[in-house]
């Protein structure tokens, strides 16, 4: 929807319409509360957007793919490095991303709005594959294996952020530092204890 408008403009007031909704949910957030909180009149959110709706679907898919990337910045830079990441980051996500994702997901298990959730996670599927891609050379392990374990990373971070359900993420961890440990045995290590190139 932002072809036709000021894109910068446009970007600008979804992420302030997206903390509105995070602040106060879906059912509460009303046309004049994102308006007042972006500091514009109801006929300019209109005029950006279409509608409600249209607000919630385009500011959902914009800071969900945010957060994403600030998962990757501060992603494993090598091997050694992962375990720090483990450590880390669903703290990291807990404080500054919990209130995303339980408007994320608030979104889209709405049967309103199941088909652009269906629509984003295929996007998530791209760009975890494109992810795995770039740590996997970082890392020295197969692509695939990356991928899924970024999956089940990111699962364990965010329901750790929704629920700070510590038994939940430790196991999940724990099944992450097994699959590793594993996949080093069986691809061989070099002589500092790295996983051998596949």
């Amino acid at each position: 929807m932002l072809e036709n408008r000021n894109e910068e403009r446009g970007r600008e007031l979804l992420e302030v319409c997206f903390d509105t909704f995070c602040r106060y949910g879906l059912e509460n957030t009303s046309m004049q509360k994102l308006s007042e909180a972006c500091g514009v009149t109801n006929a300019a959110l209109v005029y950006y957007f279409g509608s409600k709706d249209n607000i919630v679907i385009e500011s959902t898919a914009l800071c969900m793919a945010k957060v994403e990337d600030d998962f990757m910045v501060r992603a494993p830079q090598s091997f050694d490095d992962i375990e720090r990441f483990l450590r880390e980051m669903p703290y990291v996500t807990a404080e500054l991303h919990g209130a995303k994702y339980r408007f994320m997901y608030q979104v889209y298990s709405s049967p309103k709005y199941i088909e652009h959730g269906r629509e984003f996670f295929k996007g998530v599927n791209v760009r975890y594959r494109k992810y795995a891609e770039i740590l996997s050379g970082k890392l020295g392990l197969p692509v695939d294996f990356v991928q899924g374990m970024i999956y089940i990373f990111v699962r364990a971070c965010v329901h750790y952020a929704m629920f700070g359900d510590e038994e939940y993420l430790n196991l999940q961890l724990q099944a992450i530092r097994t699959s590793l440990a594993m996949c080093i045995k069986g691809l061989g290590s070099d002589s500092d204890g790295n996983p051998a190139r596949p």
